[in-house]
């Protein structure tokens, strides 16, 4: 499976990235929610690397391989997240996402099935069902930050291991050290127990919407 391509942008056109790869030339599909904030990265000439989704799309006569493409590993664990809701394919997941990532996010954690029917694609059931599947999971998604920023975490001794791994993921969400840890200390002690990452993200997210 192809997990990353790095390469040279050829051309973006109608939500499809063509690009070449020593000599060979890749089509990629990229969601509008993961184009919009690179759009100035997808010009002609220039370098790009990109986290991939890769599958194979199959009718009775041939079987085609895909690439969608993602700028964070983030936003494909978020469409990974995403495509598991019955009815929702890849392709379909691709054309839905065409608002911003924690939009969608919030909206699925706050049952707002009105944003969701808004997405294309996505009908009432439809949305119901992405409500019913995701509600509660969307903690790390809600707190990513729009402006494109990123930066890598290093973990520090003495701390448990869950807690540094949601550090981890609040750096790569481009949150400050010292603001992510901070967050993480006041989840902490708002709510005894947590034992996960997904639990500490959920809670650093309503604490967050809290205020």
């Amino acid at each position: 499976m192809i997990a990353q391509i790095s390469g040279t942008v050829e051309q973006f056109l109608d939500g499809v990235l063509t690009l070449e790869v020593g000599g060979m030339s890749y089509e990629v599909l990229l969601p509008p929610a993961v184009a919009e904030p690179i759009r100035e990265r997808l010009t002609r000439g220039a370098s790009l690397k990109l986290v991939t989704y890769h599958y194979y799309q199959t009718d009775p006569s041939r079987s085609i391989p895909v690439l969608i493409g993602f700028a964070t590993r983030i936003e494909k664990d978020f469409f990974e997240k995403f495509i598991t809701v019955s009815g929702v394919g890849p392709k379909a997941a691709v054309r839905a996402l065409n608002q911003p990532i924690p939009d969608i996010a919030r909206a699925v954690d706050e049952g707002d099935l009105k944003f969701l029917k808004s997405l294309p694609g996505i009908g009432e059931q439809r949305a119901r069902e992405i409500i019913a599947k995701l509600q509660g999971k969307m903690g790390r998604f809600g707190l990513m930050r729009t402006d494109g920023s990123a930066k890598t975490a290093q973990a520090q001794v003495g701390q448990p291991l869950f807690r540094e791994e949601a550090l981890e993921v609040l750096l790569q969400l481009g949150y400050r050290k010292d603001e992510a840890r901070d967050m993480i200390d006041k989840a902490c002690g708002r709510k005894a127990g947590l034992a996960s990452v997904e639990e500490l993200l959920n809670e650093v997210y309503r604490q967050r919407k809290a205020t």
